[in-house]
């Protein structure tokens, strides 16, 4: 019965975790880039350094009329938006925030979980394309699609780098061997990472999928209301994975000063970090057309990745 109860309170803080942080990191996006880029709009909503603009978004999904297009394929259109969302709430069941096996479920080939499950959410977009009946989301579909096969390589093979150097596959095993003398040899291999993370996300500057002055938001044109809303939230939900695992495979996790107590503070203020980075970057840097991202993918980060690797397989025998 304790067991059960144990399971029961980690995943519920689990799922409190998946419904607090993406909102988090949304009104932060919001305030970061009205910073940056001198937009007014997002400082105004409710008065003090405009509080209530999240509400005032969810307030407008939430009243916009549920469309369907005529011609579309109605369940899988309508299915497409949980599909894209979904699999980072079971990804964040994995991912350890703290030391003695704080993590939802313990999984013993965990890298291998998270990755794979990753890979499913995008297969929303596809779908979302697909069904929408629309040339201009079909075309989204099929860049998110190449991008997809691009771009999952390079951040397969920088996680088996950390694989190899702690001689497991489990995640929460992985920072029991952590080393700090590891980060300035894997950071080739976490940016790399975490470049082709944000491909996958398909957040600025790998934004051509949905780029919306070519082909008007690509897979997700003809979703209105809280459809649209939930690929959003996949959006900042894929922020928090994308940045979680980073912060675990690459920086400690939760390693870090007064760990025992504070490990889980050590996790989120990383994983804040990197979630700032993201939008620091979409402010910051112009759309890379197609041609441009696969062709950082295939002669940049997939050369870098296997470099990783080979490093990687030096320094072991090295210190054995």
């Amino acid at each position: 019965m304790n067991d059960t109860l144990e399971v029961a309170l980690r995943l519920l803080a689990v799922f409190v975790i998946f419904l607090v942080l993406p909102l988090v990191i949304g009104q932060t996006e919001h305030k970061v880039m009205a910073h940056m880029q001198g937009r007014l709009g997002p400082m105004y909503a409710g008065g003090f350094h405009g509080w209530a603009q999240l509400v005032a978004d969810g307030v407008k999904f939430a009243q916009k009329e549920d469309v369907v297009p005529a011609n579309a394929d109605r369940r899988v259109f309508q299915l497409a938006p949980a599909v894209a969302l979904l699999p980072y709430l079971l990804v964040l069941v994995a991912i350890p925030i703290g030391p003695d096996n704080a993590v939802g479920e313990v999984i013993d080939a965990g890298i291998f979980f998270v990755l794979a499950v990753m890979g499913v959410g995008v297969l929303g977009s596809l779908m979302a394309g697909w069904a929408s009946a629309n040339k201009f989301s079909l075309l989204g579909g099929l860049r998110t699609a190449a991008q997809l096969l691009a771009y999952e390589l390079p951040m397969l093979l920088t996680a088996a780098s950390v694989a190899m150097a702690a001689g497991t596959v489990s995640l929460p095993g992985m920072l029991d061997a952590f080393e700090w003398w590891w980060v300035p040899w894997q950071i080739v291999g976490g940016v790399v990472f975490f470049v082709a993370g944000l491909a996958e996300l398909q957040r600025p500057p790998f934004d051509a999928p949905v780029a919306d002055s070519e082909i008007i938001f690509g897979a997700y044109t003809e979703y209105t209301g809280l459809r649209f809303a939930l690929f959003m939230l996949a959006e900042y939900a894929g922020i928090v994975v994308l940045s979680g695992l980073t912060a675990v495979l690459f920086l400690g996790g939760w390693h870090g000063p007064f760990a025992d107590e504070l490990g889980w503070l050590w996790t989120l203020l990383k994983t804040l970090a990197l979630a700032f980075v993201v939008i620091w970057l979409r402010a910051t840097y112009p759309r890379l057309r197609e041609d441009q991202l696969q062709k950082l993918a295939w002669t940049v980060l997939i050369p870098l990745a296997l470099a990783q690797i080979a490093l990687t397989g030096v320094v072991k025998v090295a210190i054995s």
